[in-house]
């Protein structure tokens, strides 16, 4: 008997990875990857020449910055090499306009302006020196037996720049709060009506004397207060103005020491 050998095909397939798979090209029949690479390679083309534009434009711009900043560099040398010549007639103007009238007018304008700012300053001081009075007139006359109590009247609209170092003025303003207290129920109850009334039951007339001598006292000592600050502000005023006045003195000296330096300058160019 022969022997038989009965072939034995494998129903498996290897997984093995061999070396020569590894650089076997398997999409290269695949329409899906075909068209993947061309797009890509289509849009990597319009990405360089968008790049491209872009590269061309700058180079563009940068140039025309360039041509520019070389116009711009001629044209500082061709004024640089007339400066001398420009300087050399420009300080000869200049000095002659500024001694023979720039300096002067600086000092007949300063010494205007600063008497224009002496006559403002009075105004504002005696504005003050009024209503210093008048806020110390209205402080006094509240301490009248808490008459700064009595809401009947308006003390701002009595107490005035006309009325505040007046005392038949103030003696009125008071006399008017006095008389209230026996026509009015209401300020019968204030502080000031209960000590005026307490008053009147020792002396029908001392308490009508003791506050109209209180007001003219007020109004004395409003007006001295006024004076004062009229005086404090006017002070201070004058003070401000001689320092304006030194300021200005100051400056026409630095321009008649620009003009020497510029006639030094011009001689130095013209002769040398």
């Amino acid at each position: 008997n022969k022997p038989y050998i009965t072939p034995h095909t494998s129903t498996t397939t290897s997984r093995v990875l061999r070396e020569c798979d590894l650089y076997m090209p398997k999409y290269d029949n695949d329409v899906d990857m075909k068209s993947v690479k061309e797009n890509f390679d289509r849009q990597t083309s319009q990405r360089f020449e968008q790049y491209e534009e872009r590269m061309m434009k700058n180079r563009k711009k940068y140039k025309e910055q360039r041509d520019k900043d070389i116009q711009q560099i001629i044209l500082k040398d061709k004024v640089e090499k007339s400066l001398e010549e420009k300087v050399e007639k420009g300080c000869l103007i200049c000095g002659c306009g500024l001694g023979g009238g720039v300096a002067p007018f600086f000092g007949l304008f300063g010494g205007l302006a600063v008497n224009e700012l002496k006559k403002d300053a009075a105004v504002a001081a005696s504005q003050k020196g009024i209503q210093a009075g008048i806020a110390k007139a209205i402080e006094e006359l509240g301490k009248i037996v808490a008459l700064s109590e009595f809401n009947l009247i308006k003390w701002n609209a009595m107490v005035t720049s006309t009325t505040y170092n007046q005392p038949m003025d103030l003696v009125r303003i008071v006399s008017k709060a006095y008389y209230a207290c026996e026509e009015s129920t209401v300020a019968e109850k204030t502080r000031f009506c209960l000590a005026t009334n307490a008053w009147d039951q020792k002396s029908s007339t001392l308490a009508l004397q003791t506050v109209t001598r209180e007001a003219a006292r007020i109004a004395g000592e409003a007006d001295e207060i006024a004076k004062t600050t009229k005086a404090t502000e006017i002070a201070l005023a004058n003070a401000e103005s001689s320092y304006l006045y030194s300021a200005i003195g100051y400056s026409v000296l630095a321009i008649l020491i620009m003009l020497l330096v510029m006639i030094i300058i011009y001689l130095i160019l013209r002769y040398r």
